[in-house]
């Protein structure tokens, strides 16, 4: 079952790491604001003609927003991974590897 409430989440994540309103992206979608507000609460299921008018406006791709419903998802969590290590440091790269394979041992126990 699709979970609205966390692709909606999503959304808002990227709409606020890209420094917009609800109403400018309303504006760009041709939307309304609470149409905006509804998708992002999970309240509305948006059109593909305004989802895929978010993925432009956000600069992301589908996968990013529906990778729990995605079947195939690897890519979508492998590109999460690597932008999140982009910036860190050879020590805190250390100390992320470790726990990756610790976590990792621990699941497939």
């Amino acid at each position: 079952m699709i979970d609205y409430k966390i692709i909606g989440s999503r959304i808002r994540k990227k709409r606020l790491e890209h420094n917009l309103s609800q109403e400018r992206l309303a504006e760009l979608c041709e939307v309304g604001t609470t149409h905006i507000s509804h998708i992002e609460t999970g309240n509305c299921i948006p059109s593909l003609k305004v989802f895929i008018t978010i993925l432009n406006s956000l600069s992301c791709s589908a996968d990013e927003l529906l990778c729990d419903e995605l079947q195939n998802a690897e890519h979508s969590y492998c590109s999460q991974i690597a932008s999140l290590l982009e910036d860190c440091t050879s020590h805190e790269l250390m100390i992320i590897t470790d726990t990756i394979q610790a976590l990792k041992t621990s699941l497939r126990k």
